[in-house]
């Protein structure tokens, strides 16, 4: 069982900021600018990790990269990625209640949220393309806010825009008074955020999985928004990785570790800020990055071998129909919820045509119909759906 003794090291008040009593009674913590100070310890335990996090960043990206199409598998390592950093905030949305909201299915059992997890999908490609002209920065971090509570639960907060008042975090009901933690005021965020951005792009020897540990913290210690903090601050992880040319593609979906470890990842970003512990943290993230990095390899291969099964089921089976069942497949993998209609079109057949072609695909196993309807049917790739499922793994 982790817990934050598992990591803490002796105290270094004072390393990573200071607490500051505020003229209205209560204490705001300001950070110090990065790197801390007195440096990184990296011993050979830190060093032992860091090696395992790169040599696994490193074998997932060449997974991906042996994909036929890298770009139609990452469709679904983004939605699992937001669906469980937004399930960290509290949302309800499963990665099939993303999928039938995406296709259109609306039934009434689907959570309110589920909008919420479309937007972190929206977010992070956003951010992805806006990648190849801008850099990681206060500006990306911004767009990247609005982008993610547009027309949502927080979307009065001011979106893309530093908070102007205080925030604080604590359970549910705490006051300012009684809060966990309070993050620097207002007048302190825009120094704060660039200091870290300076922080992000300076020349230095810090390994570069070091260093994105540490800007993640440091972003969350700095809350700069009244909402989203959290899923914005992951999605930073991911962004430093793919610009700094670590990862070809976003696949690392970290925050299933954190979602599994919830407390644990809650208390040693606290430990940074009361002792200065960054070596505890550190800990956990570069175990994080090395632990999901290969669970997702192991996903690309399991990728792999299913769409060469389903390739030669539908080479033995489906005859001349073969060539239509081939393209069909490989829709599945970038849009796993289809119906008739749309089969119809991407084959450009008859609708009695692509409903025969689809219902052959359901008895080869490929397609398993999810609407228990006559009409409107829809059909999912379950098979490969199951791959990401968020049980799967024990993240529930």
């Amino acid at each position: 069982m982790l817990n934050a003794e598992t990591y803490n090291q002796p105290p270094a008040p004072g390393r990573s900021g200071i607490y500051v009593r505020q003229q209205t009674g209560y204490r705001a913590f300001i950070p110090a600018a990065l790197p801390p100070v007195p440096p990184v310890r990296i011993d050979s335990g830190l060093q032992r990790l860091l090696s395992a996090a790169d040599l696994a960043l490193g074998r997932l990206d060449g997974s991906i990269q042996i994909l036929p199409n890298p770009d139609l598998f990452v469709f679904m390592y983004v939605r699992r990625e937001a669906v469980l950093s937004s399930q960290i905030e509290g949302t309800q949305s499963s990665l099939h209640d993303l999928l039938a909201a995406e296709a259109h299915i609306l039934g009434p059992d689907q959570p309110g949220d589920v909008a919420e997890v479309i937007n972190y999908v929206a977010a992070m490609n956003h951010g992805i393309e806006r990648l190849k002209e801008l850099p990681v920065s206060v500006r990306l971090i911004r767009e990247i806010h609005e982008r993610l509570l547009r027309g949502v639960r927080g979307s009065a907060l001011t979106p893309g825009e530093l908070r102007r008042s205080q925030n604080w975090i604590g359970p549910g009901g705490c006051t300012l008074a009684d809060a966990s933690f309070v993050p620097p005021p207002p007048h302190e965020i825009a120094d704060a955020l660039g200091s870290l951005e300076r922080f992000l792009h300076a020349e230095d020897d810090l390994p570069l999985l070091i260093k994105i540990g540490l800007a993640h913290a440091q972003f969350e210690t700095i809350h700069p928004f009244l909402d989203g903090n959290g899923r914005v601050g992951r999605l930073l992880i991911t962004f430093l990785l793919c610009e700094k040319g670590v990862l070809g593609k976003p696949v690392l979906y970290l925050s299933y570790y954190f979602k599994k470890h919830r407390q644990l990842y809650y208390d040693l970003l606290q430990a940074t800020r009361d002792s200065g512990d960054w070596e505890g943290w550190l800990t956990f993230f570069l175990q994080g990055v090395a632990e999901v990095s290969a669970q997702a390899a192991e996903t690309a291969r399991r990728i792999l071998a299913l769409r060469e099964d389903h390739r030669a089921g539908i080479a033995a089976k489906l005859g001349y129909a073969a060539g239509n069942g081939h393209r069909v497949l490989e829709h599945l993998f970038a849009r796993p919820i289809v119906s008739v209609n749309e089969v119809r079109d991407l084959i450009g057949t008859t609708y009695p045509a692509a409903n025969q072609l689809v219902d052959r695909l359901v008895t080869l196993g490929i397609l398993e119909e999810m609407t228990g309807q006559v009409r409107n049917r829809r059909f999912r790739y379950a098979p490969y759906i199951r791959l990401f499922n968020e049980d799967r793994e024990g993240g529930q």
